[in-house]
């Protein structure tokens, strides 16, 4: 019955399915944003710099203490109301050759949301980013002082400590929480439906409220969704094999 609303007849993707997708563009961004924040402030909450720790402390615990419906109001009516129309970034692609608005469809999906979606992306990373530092952190906190002792007697700078003795066993020690968050990322991203960006979520209730088969639409939803966590879990369990077959003594 819902067939049509996941595959058109012409073979083109239906309702449900291009938010999917969207949901898919959005966890990738957000995702690559919570990384990026995340990574900085899990090194900067464990750096011996007393101001890099107050910094990366209040980034964490204020996204952490706020609900994330309030953050993506916030982020909504500052970033997409003032910031994005002064950047232009949508009214570039507007006027944008097609191969790069064939491009631009691809990776961020209907042209005339971009700004919509620029915001939910950031607001989205900026709040798992919280958690992905408190996750770095952990991972690198989980590695044996003897491994930092034993670096510095080598001669080692904090850097390079970092970068060739310590964060490559606190990665491994990361895998499991990391693809526990961006699962997380992608049931998350189903709030910015409030802004109507039309992701999974929002095709869902749109679908409801146009055809009232209210079991069947939210069945549907959360078998695609289940659907897209299942495989990130599936792939990260793999992952944290491979590694663990491959550095283990």
């Amino acid at each position: 019955m819902l067939g049509q609303y996941l595959v058109r007849a012409d073979g083109g993707p239906g309702l449900l399915l291009q938010g999917l997708f969207t949901t898919i563009r959005l966890t990738c961004w957000s995702a690559l944003i919570a990384l990026f924040l995340g990574v900085w402030a899990g090194l900067a909450r464990t750096s011996p710099s007393l101001y890099l720790r107050l910094v990366g402390s209040t980034y964490v615990e204020l996204c952490r203490n706020l609900p994330p419906l309030v953050l993506i109001f916030l982020c909504y009516f500052f970033l997409a109301d003032q910031i994005a129309p002064a950047i232009g970034l949508q009214d570039a692609l507007r006027t944008a050759p097609d191969g790069v608005k064939a491009v631009a469809g691809v990776l961020i999906g209907r042209l005339d949301q971009v700004d919509a979606f620029v915001t939910a992306a950031f607001t989205l990373g900026l709040y798992e980013g919280a958690y992905v530092a408190e996750i770095v952190r952990g991972g690198i906190r989980s590695v044996d002082a003897g491994q930092w002792e034993a670096g510095r007697a080598q001669g080692f700078p904090r850097l390079g400590l970092m970068v060739y003795i310590i964060m490559p066993q606190a990665v491994r020690n990361m895998i499991p929480p990391l693809a526990g968050q961006i699962i997380s990322t992608i049931k998350d991203s189903a709030i910015v439906s409030v802004i109507s960006i039309q992701e999974l979520t929002f095709q869902g209730m749109q679908l409801m409220a146009t055809t009232y088969l209210t079991m069947e639409v939210w069945t549907c939803v959360a078998l695609l969704y289940f659907a897209l966590t299942f495989s990130c879990s599936m792939g990260a369990a793999r992952l944290e094999h491979l590694l663990r077959r491959r550095y283990s003594v």
